[in-house]
């Protein structure tokens, strides 16, 4: 079931960059590790110090936070999900990036859940969506103001919630048979007014005669969705039919390589199904059986026509 592989690729894509995350100098990753193609813990004086080899990242944490929520919830509930993401991190020994700092100060100054997010351009923010889009699989709309909403509530940048609607269209798209090369276009082509979005798909589909690492380099390894779009971009149409490639290439070219593989890994999972991921990234998963209980939980829910709340 490609829809199983579109989630678990997107978890496994965030522990693979664990080891590297962060680490701008492509070389140091290289000399380090060789070929990361496997699960490693934060390499060096990491701002991850807490994490073990298999585990996730501060997105992937809240990314397992959403699916969580959609099990409990039997759907998005922006005010539960709210409420579960401020209890997450009141005790949470990761890290705390900028937009975490901002969104938890609006709510302690009384922001509402509509309210509370930062104006962070960080791509983070969107790339936890694929619990949502794995929910939502079966509905036509409810998963586009779950999307938005979950992704403005801590990331309320016109960028950040743009490109969570983009990849969730493309997404969509792949699951319901069309390549992703296809998809992509396909969607911008719908992008009509949104130059942001059209000048970053054009610039990845530039670069796909150039070397990953000094692709994304140009673009730029950091957090903004100004140089993670187009690096997602380049990953998927590069690497369309092979997903560890993509992934192993995305952390080897540094930086911000967790929210770039998230979104990477969602569209390709979609693309190639559980074929596509090497099978000793699942097993060495440390949340393996709680992702795929919930995934289950949630498949059982959707078996029985239960309800799906928006609000």
């Amino acid at each position: 079931m490609n829809e199983r592989a579109m989630i678990l690729a997107s978890f496994a894509a965030d522990a693979l960059a664990l080891g590297g995350h962060w680490v701008y100098n492509a070389a140091v990753i290289e000399k380090k590790y060789g070929i990361l193609d496997r699960y490693e813990p934060p390499l060096g004086r990491s701002y991850h110090p807490t994490k073990q080899r298999g585990d996730f990242t501060h997105y992937g944490d809240q990314m397992l936070l959403l699916l969580e929520d959609l099990a409990v919830t039997r759907g998005f509930a922006l005010d539960h999900f709210a409420g579960s993401w401020r209890s997450f991190f009141s005790s949470y020994d990761g890290y705390f990036d900028h937009a975490t700092k901002d969104t938890l100060e609006n709510f302690k100054h009384g922001a509402t859940p509509r309210e509370s997010g930062s104006h962070s351009t960080d791509l983070g923010g969107a790339a936890r969506i694929c619990p949502i889009l794995y929910f939502y699989r079966g509905s036509q709309g409810g998963w586009l103001p779950a999307v938005r909403a979950q992704t403005a509530m801590t990331h309320n940048h016109e960028d950040v919630v743009k490109s969570a609607i983009f990849f969730s269209d493309v997404t969509r798209r792949v699951l319901a048979g069309q390549s992703p090369s296809a998809a992509v276009l396909e969607v911008v082509q719908s992008c009509q007014g949104q130059e942001n979005i059209i000048s970053w798909v054009n610039r990845g589909r530039e670069s796909l005669d150039a070397d990953t690492r000094q692709a994304i380099a140009g673009f730029g390894q950091q957090c903004a969705t100004a140089a993670a779009f187009p690096g997602v971009i380049h990953l998927v149409l590069k690497y369309e039919n092979d997903l560890k490639t993509a992934l192993v290439e995305n952390v080897m070219a540094g930086g911000d390589s967790a929210a770039r593989g998230m979104m990477t890994g969602m569209i390709l999972g979609a693309h190639t199904g559980m074929e596509g991921i090497p099978g000793h990234w699942l097993s060495q998963l440390r949340a393996w059986e709680r992702i795929t209980g919930l995934l289950d939980q949630i498949d059982a829910m959707n078996d029985r026509g239960a309800p799906k709340l928006l609000s």
